[in-house]
């Protein structure tokens, strides 16, 4: 399928590892020009080549040291990459997620840092790339999120909390934007098999005394598809929301999740 979309100009944000790497590396093969960036420019260099050599160097890619909670950071690498590519077409908002915990043992700073990080490092970003999209009658917003704003997950009370607030954000600034041909969609995985989806396996451990192992099969027997998700499976998604043939489908949010959601909604 032609999906439209080679040539474009992409920002595919904390794509050293897990779903930005996977994305990332999606979009690459349609052909789209990136912008790839990290905390860690040495893993997003490795992440740049690994991409170069799979596209037999027939995009250009370009990978960023980023703190994404930092506004200022933020600013800086925009206008790096606007030098670097040229204007932005799709922008693929991802930050990780907030750390699993209990309600008690957070704090006002937790709260405040976990916001900073899910919902401003999104709003920062897409205020800044929606300019030259309303000029050029064309663009994609997509955030990645999670399976939480469908059906909340013991043990995160930040990400359960804030990233409904992204949800509500997103479907609001979709309506705003519609009319200038930008779609704004959110795409919610389930669990997949992620550094970070590691770490909370190891948080619910530590709790319940169960290892790692029998967690994650009591986790994909609950899910119809009897299986934990892979970063494969979410990519393919957000490369066809960021596509030509997504024009219509706006103010989505998507669960990718194996079925295990049981909302209609």
């Amino acid at each position: 399928m032609n999906l439209d979309i080679k040539n474009k100009n992409a920002i595919v944000c904390a794509s050293s590892q897990g779903l930005g790497k996977a994305a990332a590396m999606d979009l690459a093969l349609e052909g789209v020009n990136l912008a790839i960036c990290s905390r860690d420019q040495e893993k997003i260099n490795k992440v740049k080549e690994e991409i170069l050599h799979k596209t037999d160097n027939k995009i250009k890619v370009s990978a960023y040291k980023v703190d994404l909670n930092e506004s200022e950071e933020i600013e800086k690498f925009f206008k790096q990459v606007t030098e670097d590519l040229g204007s932005i077409d799709i922008l693929i908002n991802n930050n990780g997620g907030p750390p699993p915990s209990t309600f008690q043992e957070l704090t006002d700073e937790d709260w405040q840092h976990a916001f900073n990080a899910t919902m401003m490092s999104c709003l920062r970003l897409s205020r800044l790339v929606i300019p030259n999209m309303k000029e050029n009658g064309w663009g994609r917003i997509i955030n990645i999120s999670s399976v939480s704003v469908k059906t909340p997950v013991n043990g995160l009370f930040l990400s359960n909390s804030l990233r409904m607030g992204v949800l509500g954000w997103a479907k609001a600034l979709s309506d705003e934007l519609a009319m200038h041909g930008i779609t704004v969609n959110t795409v919610c995985p389930g669990y997949t098999r992620t550094e970070r989806v590691e770490a909370i396996l190891e948080s619910q451990s530590k709790s319940s005394g169960l290892n790692k192992e029998e967690i994650e099969k009591s986790i994909a027997d609950n899910i119809p598809m009897k299986r934990v998700g892979e970063a494969k499976d979410l990519a393919g998604l957000i490369t066809f929301l960021a596509s030509e043939k997504a024009s219509y489908m706006t103010g989505l949010a998507v669960q990718v999740d194996g079925g295990s959601a049981r909302s209609f909604y």
